[in-house]
Parts: C-alpha cells; sequence; structure tokens
C-alpha cells in the first residue's frame, strides 16, 4: 500500500447538514460522543496501511484543521501524513472548489509529485468500515483503470441513489442517477457476478455507488486535464470514462451508511446503542477507529438510570434518567432531567465551579443541562447552555422549522439546539 495515495473530499457547504455545519466543516461534525466524521475514513486507511493522506476542504475548516494537527502524527522516519489541503484562489485559477473532480484537478501539481501507482478518493461523511487493501487489489487484479465501490441495493431504497448496470466481467457499461419507474427496472444486474449468493443477488438486484473510487495515477491526470469542464467524479468523469476506459465495480457488502442529512445523521448516532448488535461498531480492536486523545477523567454518574445509552468521557450526570441516547464528551446533565432518543453532543471546556454559582446567582444559565429539563427526539449541539425545567419534545410536531434568534431548527422533527446556543428557564420547545 506504500504505492498508493489517499485523497479525502472533505465535502461541501454541508446544507443538509446544517446548523450542525453553520460554525465546521461537515467531516468536523462530532460522531459517537467522541469522534468525528473524518476520523472514519482516515482510520480506515491507517489500518489498511495507507499513511499518505491528503484532505481537501472549502468551508469552515478551522475546527477540521485543528482537530488534524491534534490527531494524527506519524514517526519522524516515515513517509506517513495527514494533511490538509484548502481550497485558494491562484492566479491559473481564481475560483473554488467547483465540485469533487475540481477540487483534486486544482491540487494535481502537488499530487502528480508523488511516486505512486494510485489514488483513493475517499469521501469524508460515511460511516463503515472497510479494508481497502482488498479494494486495491481488486483493482489491480482487472487491471482496471478506474475501480468504484459499489453496494448491493433492494428495490425499496435503490432510487435513492446513482445505480450501474455491469457486464458478466463486472465491468461497468452504464449509470443512471437516482432512476425510477421503468428506468429503475432497467438497472437491475446479476450481482452474484460480485460474489453475492443467488439468493442475495435476487433480494438486491441494483447496486449503487458508494463515491469510492481507486484510480490508476495516469489515468486520472489525464481525465483530468483533458475534461476541464467536468467538475464531479460521480455525474461526469466516470460515467463519460466507461465506454473508453475499464471501469471496474467492487462490492462492499456490509454496513455502510450516507449521513449526509439531519435525519441520517441522527438514526445513525442513535443505532450505534442498539442491542445486542449495533450495526456498526466502535470495539473492533483489529480495526479500531482513531480520534483525538483528550486525557479526560472518567464520566461520574450520581443516581441515574441510564438505558440502551453511550456515555463519552468526562461527564457528570446527577440523578437523571438516560434512555437510548448518546451523550458526548464533558456533558453535564442536572437532576431530574430526562434525556430521551436524544445526541447531546456535550462540551469543548469544564465551566469552573465558582463561575457556574455566581452566574446562577445572576440568571446566567449555565453549560450544560439544567435541573428538571426534558429532552427527547433532538440534537444538542456543543457548549449548549439549556436551563431549568426546559421542555425540549417538539409539543407541536412541527416537521421544518427555522428559529435561529431562539437558538434552535426543525429538520425532518427533530429538533436541533445550535452550538452554544442559550435556552432560558422554562422555555418550550
Amino acid at each position: 500500500m506504500k504505492r498508493v495515495l489517499a485523497i479525502i473530499l472533505g465535502g461541501g457547504a454541508g446544507t443538509r447538514l446544517y446548523p450542525l455545519t453553520k460554525l465546521r466543516a461537515k467531516p468536523a461534525v462530532p460522531l459517537a460522543g467522541k469522534y468525528r466524521l473524518i476520523d472514519i475514513p482516515v482510520s480506515n486507511c491507517i489500518n489498511s496501511e495507507i499513511f499518505k493522506i491528503y484532505v481537501l476542504t472549502q468551508f469552515n475548516s478551522a475546527s477540521l484543521n485543528r482537530h488534524i494537527a491534534r490527531t494524527y502524527s506519524f514517526p519522524g522516519f516515515s513517509e506517513g501524513f495527514v494533511e490538509i489541503l484548502a481550497a485558494q484562489q491562484t492566479p491559473e485559477n481564481p475560483n473554488w472548489f467547483q465540485g469533487t473532480a475540481d477540487a483534486v484537478r486544482q491540487y494535481l501539481w502537488i499530487l502528480e509529485e508523488w511516486d505512486v501507482d494510485e489514488y483513493l478518493i475517499l469521501s469524508g461523511d460515511h460511516l463503515y468500515r472497510m479494508d481497502y487493501r482488498q479494494f486495491v487489489q481488486r483493482h489491480r487484479e482487472t487491471q482496471a483503470d478506474i475501480t468504484l465501490s459499489v453496494v448491493p441495493m433492494d428495490e425499496r431504497r435503490a432510487s435513492e441513489f446513482g445505480l450501474m448496470q455491469i457486464d458478466s466481467a463486472g465491468r461497468v457499461v452504464s449509470f443512471s442517477e437516482k432512476p425510477k419507474g421503468d428506468a429503475l427496472n432497467q438497472m437491475r444486474v446479476d450481482t452474484t457476478v460480485l460474489g453475492l449468493t443467488a439468493a442475495e443477488a435476487q433480494a438486491m438486484p441494483f447496486i449503487a455507488s458508494m463515491g469510492i473510487y481507486v484510480f490508476r495515477k495516469e489515468v486520472l491526470i489525464r481525465l483530468l486535464k483533458e475534461a476541464t469542464d467536468r467538475t464531479d467524479f460521480g455525474k461526469e468523469i466516470i460515467p463519460a470514462s466507461a465506454p473508453n476506459f475499464n471501469v471496474q465495480a467492487y462490492l462492499f457488502n456490509d454496513y455502510w451508511e450516507d449521513i449526509g442529512t439531519i435525519e441520517a445523521f441522527y438514526k445513525a448516532n442513535l443505532a450505534l446503542t442498539r442491542q445486542p448488535q449495533p450495526p456498526f461498531s466502535f470495539y473492533d480492536e483489529e480495526a479500531p477507529i482513531y480520534t483525538r486523545q483528550r486525557f479526560l477523567p472518567p464520566s461520574k454518574l450520581l443516581d441515574c438510570r441510564v438505558t440502551e445509552s453511550m456515555i463519552g468521557e468526562g461527564c457528570i450526570l446527577k440523578e437523571c434518567r438516560i434512555e437510548h441516547s448518546v451523550l458526548g464528551v464533558r456533558s453535564r446533565i442536572e437532576s431530574g432531567c430526562v434525556i430521551d432518543n436524544s445526541l447531546i453532543m456535550g462540551a469543548d471546556y469544564y465551566q469552573p465551579f465558582a463561575e457556574r454559582r455566581t452566574g446562577m446567582a445572576n440568571g446566567t444559565v449555565p453549560l450544560g443541562i439544567g435541573s428538571d429539563t426534558v429532552i427527547r427526539r433532538a440534537i444538542v449541539d456543543k457548549n449548549a447552555c439549556i436551563g431549568r425545567n426546559v421542555q425540549i419534545i417538539n409539543k407541536d410536531q412541527v416537521e421544518e422549522a427555522e428559529r435561529e434568534n431562539l437558538g434552535f431548527y426543525i429538520r425532518s422533527g427533530i429538533v436541533v439546539v445550535l452550538k452554544n446556543a442559550v435556552i432560558p428557564d422554562g422555555f418550550v420547545i
């Protein structure tokens, strides 16, 4: 894997994940109480012995840059690195990144310098665990110019994704973006070609792109330099390449979730608490997910009832009830609270005891969740100050709402409390 260079696409403005992306890049969004989305592809690379990693970013990248700088440092005697390549304007190209392919094109002058055989293109907002060694090996065995990682799909979900057809050798011959009706039926393929059993192939007769690719170095350089008007890999570069290049499909038949929307992000986090077996586990010792070491104290629970939940380190919980929820690092939950089917992202710092006591005496809402507060089906972003006797329950069953001046949004019926928001005592959402 020394001959592979990984390129992680940091994503665009992350509008579908707004307001979680209001103050941070999409790959920097917290995950599972202590990680960030970027930790998934970077950890997969490290576990696959791929140590040359670039991350391309454009929007709100300060916290992402800080996280990568503090988390990933390799020994001085290795070639390993994880580096940020931020969008920039140059005399030759005064534009920002126009798409996934354009982002890579603008930094070709750096990528070309590496003596590698393949470029591994990854996305920064997916939840999955993959050994990229098998992916690259399939690419080499089939002598492919481009290899796409695909997931098998049933008919119910297929129309939500970009689908493709393959021939008997696994070569991709056609593409269709979110087809429906007859167009969907035409995209059925025999997935036994890629390794599924006959029963699995019958249940999942479609294959969808994961947005993960392996390119031969010279092929990627040629495609990006010849077609400068094509700015996206999945919609333009790869479909146009299929007739003239050997484009192969690699089947990934395991858990994979595109965390591109608030609802998907919410469900993926809470699914981690599922018993007896969550769809994705952070407890795999052979392929761990790495993140920043914070050296926090253990969490302290004082007479609490916690069921089917994950509690990050450094939390303080007092006489509360936590059900089917995820609590991030440094979360503070006061007595009488009920947290149900919610994601509490925690805090970036501890508020000193004297400051909390003085602030409460002056009517200021302290950091954390105040006493006798009820939170159901919600996401509370970092450093939120939630007062006492607050109810965050979506009382009127609203599906969509924007109340930024009040400190919250509602997306798909899920209340999202903004980062650094202050919700006063007795407030009802």
